[in-house]
């Protein structure tokens, strides 16, 4: 009796294991048809991109200009939790999407939309919805300005908008966002890099303060920080001197956009309201949500008025 008992319990528990396997083996193959990562090919760079989930596409383009696109993992894993497939890639010269050389002639908004296009010829999309944060959101604006036809639906997070009018103000905005220590001690830093430090300690110290002015909630801006250290600021010039070269204004080229908007901006924001509500105006069919006790980050500061209006907005509502 006292073997039978015991072979019965290792039979269970054997069967119990083996269950225990097949539910992980499931689990893995669940996960690996989730969520993909690859290179493609694209001009003179390798662009580097991961899709999250399964549905309609949306592909997110991140803020910077100079970062790679790990900081938007969890937003695209969130709303890939809508239903949706969203997919997030390192701009040219950034993360994993390497070039020879970085210069005045490999990075350009012309570029950067021909990278995007061959994105979504590679995964064989016809159309898709575009959500840009901050730069991407002037890259999205520019994307739409060439590729109207493709494109869904569009959300504009905390963007840049359709024109560099904000880089009259961003500054004093940013400054208005720190306390008087906050702000001495980022320009002491600032100084430093601008002498040639560029030790890590040095750039920690300053994205630490550069950092708290771009969330509400100070103490959230570790996160920020960190993510501000992997600045690419050769790629982030490029940029800059491009928008300035090709003289950026997307401001009129919307009359006959009828694709919804949605555009969320934070009241505390180094981007201003006013910068919102142009991009608004400049969409016939957009509805803008401003998010009080909010910075630069939505899905930080106002987390659950941040997804709610995205899911709305997706699904109609």
């Amino acid at each position: 009796m006292i073997f039978n008992l015991g072979f019965a319990n290792y039979d269970l528990r054997s069967r119990f294991r083996q269950q225990i396997l097949l539910l992980l083996v499931f689990v893995c193959l669940f996960c690996s048809a989730q969520e993909t990562e690859s290179l493609i090919d694209s001009g003179n760079t390798k662009l580097h991109f991961r899709t999250f989930g399964t549905g309609k596409p949306i592909l997110i383009i991140n803020g910077g200009p100079g970062m790679d696109s790990n900081g938007f993992e969890k937003v695209a894993q969130d709303i890939a939790q809508m239903n949706y497939q969203t997919i997030i890639y390192d701009q040219r010269g950034t993360g994993k999407s390497t070039l020879q050389k970085s210069s005045a002639e490999a990075i350009t908004m012309d570029l950067m939309v021909e990278d995007i296009e061959n994105l979504r010829h590679h995964l064989k999309i016809e159309k898709w919805t575009i959500l840009g944060h901050s730069f991407g959101g002037i890259m999205a604006a520019y994307y739409a300005s060439k590729h109207p036809e493709i494109i869904d639906k569009l959300i504009f997070s905390s963007s840049g908008g359709v024109n560099l009018k904000f880089m009259n103000y961003v500054q004093k905005r940013l400054n208005n966002n720190l306390t008087t220590i906050e702000r001495d001690s980022l320009n002491f830093y600032q100084r430093k890099r601008e002498a040639g430090d560029n030790s890590q300690a040095t750039i920690e110290k300053r994205a630490h303060f550069l950092a708290k002015a771009y969330v509400f909630d100070k103490s959230k801006s570790s996160a920020i920080a960190q993510r501000m250290t992997t600045t690419n600021y050769t790629i982030n010039s490029l940029v800059f001197q491009n928008l300035q070269k090709i003289q950026f204004d997307c401001s009129n080229s919307f009359y006959n956009f009828k694709q919804p908007v949605l555009i969320l901006q934070g009241k505390n924001d180094i981007i201003s309201v006013e910068t919102a509500q142009e991009i608004a105006k400049a969409f016939p069919n957009s509805k803008l949500i401003l998010m009080e006790k909010c910075g630069h980050y939505g899905w930080i500061d106002a987390n659950e008025l941040y997804y709610n209006s995205i899911n709305k907005f997706l699904n109609n509502q």
